[in-house]
């Protein structure tokens, strides 16, 4: 059974409350689940914003299921495939495949910093194209409307791969400050580390800085050593060293 596959199969299965927050740019549903322990703080943790990266949609249904069973506090929605046309891509025939089906590359097509990226391009391409303009995909502009409908107080994102740990975005004072600290919750709890990203722009954690002035987190897994698109086998462990970053987040809001 293949990721989607896997999906699927579990948003059947789900019994609570669940439903999609927008479609592709091929018409598929973006699904979305809610686990809701208490109404605060209130999450949303995307995964496979980038197609070759989709073991974090795997580590999603983990996530998922564990909150259910050792979640005591905080709502979270949980987006466990943003890009579902690229990961078909990607399982197809091409599996360093990170954009979309339209070839955008939608970390780097939000409204923050958009096109400024060291790496960004305006060209089509497997990666780093920037699209027309800021939210000119369904993928982005889907995830900007129900973030936007759920006024989250924090976000995650998982990316993979170099066990990295993001948190900023130009914000300052105050704010930096509890950003940085909440990051240093996550490095404790899952042995990654923090790091600063001042080359990146575009992204969805940087609109949500930018935007909803939150704290938000991108987390890279899997070491550096793996190659993409990172395999099945290897979810254990990610798995293991993710296990209490929601709740550590949660814990820390």
């Amino acid at each position: 059974m293949n990721v989607l596959e896997k999906l699927n199969s579990f948003y059947l299965g789900f019994k609570g409350e669940k439903g999609n927050i927008g479609y592709t740019e091929k018409g598929k549903p973006i699904y979305y689940f809610k686990v809701e322990k208490t109404p605060y703080p209130k999450i949303i943790v995307q995964y496979s914003i980038h197609a070759r990266e989709y073991i974090t949609t795997f580590l999603a249904l983990k996530q998922i299921e564990d909150f259910i069973f050792f979640g005591k506090k905080g709502c979270v929605y949980f987006i466990p495939a943003v890009n579902v046309d690229g990961i078909e891509i990607c399982l197809k025939n091409k599996p360093l495949y990170k954009a979309n089906a339209n070839q955008v590359d939608l970390n780097v097509n939000f409204d923050a910093g958009w096109g400024k990226g060291q790496f960004n391009t305006t060209f089509k391409g497997d990666e780093n194209y920037i699209g027309k303009n800021p939210f000119s995909e369904s993928e982005s502009k889907a995830l900007r409307d129900f973030t936007l409908k759920i006024m989250p107080n924090a976000t995650v994102s998982y990316h993979s791969k170099g066990e990295e740990i993001y948190y900023s975005f130009h914000q300052t004072g105050e704010r930096l400050k509890k950003d940085y600290k909440i990051a240093k919750e996550l490095e404790r709890v899952t042995g990654y580390v923090v790091k600063e990203t001042p080359n990146s722009f575009g992204g969805y954690k940087d609109w949500c800085i930018k935007t909803l002035k939150i704290p938000s987190f991108t987390l890279e897994v899997g070491a550096d050593s793996l190659s993409h698109s990172i395999g099945e086998e290897n979810l254990e462990e990610i798995y293991q060293k993710n296990k209490l970053v929601i709740i550590t987040l949660l814990e820390n809001l």
